[in-house]
């Protein structure tokens, strides 16, 4: 009788144990509702340039200032930028929008940067925007960031923006190639 009752609780015991196992749930590879390709390109002021410049340094730490960008990882500054957007990487083609908002240099030994920023569309492609955030870890060749809303055509997109540097020129000009990919679409 004993070994009766062993037997039936250890079964017992198996089976609540396999019970209280959740299944292995395979991750659905899913693909973006929108892809969108675009270039950004900006040119910080720098003293010089006026005319040109799209972006200026508006926080520096006390050993910088606001027309040279601060030591060799910039730590401390703080740039804000009204960019031109283009479809291909030529800063003088047409723009389809305005890139927006600020970038700021957030580490002492690693050249990198936090970013917040909107595209602003008005063209007869694309109307609304679609608004960024994410660290940039600038050395990297890709880096990704998060859409994390949009108006418009984008009203409340959700998904991923692949960065890529295309160019730069010194610390006065780069070029951005932003490969967005959204995943909720509305």
């Amino acid at each position: 009788m004993e070994a009766k009752r062993l037997i039936t609780s250890l079964f017992l015991i198996i089976i609540l144990s396999l019970s209280s196992v959740e299944p292995t749930k395979k991750i659905r590879a899913r693909n973006p509702c929108k892809r969108l390709v675009f270039y950004f390109h900006d040119i910080l002021y720098n003293g010089k340039n006026a005319e040109n410049a799209t972006s200026a340094i508006v926080g520096a730490p006390a050993w910088g200032n606001t027309t040279i960008l601060a030591g060799q990882s910039h730590f401390g500054n703080v740039v804000v930028f009204d960019d031109p957007i283009t479809l291909d990487n030529n800063l003088h083609s047409t723009p389809v929008g305005r890139a927006q908002g600020f970038y700021l240099y957030d580490k002492k030994d690693i050249f990198t940067s936090w970013l917040g920023f909107s595209f602003v569309f008005n063209s007869t492609g694309h109307k609304g925007s679609i608004n960024f955030a994410g660290a940039d870890p600038l050395m990297n060749k890709t880096r990704d960031i998060s859409v994390i809303g949009g108006t418009g055509d984008f009203f409340m997109a959700r998904g991923i923006a692949t960065l890529m540097t295309d160019a730069f020129e010194g610390e006065v000009y780069f070029r951005l190639c932003v490969d967005i990919k959204l995943y909720e679409c509305w």
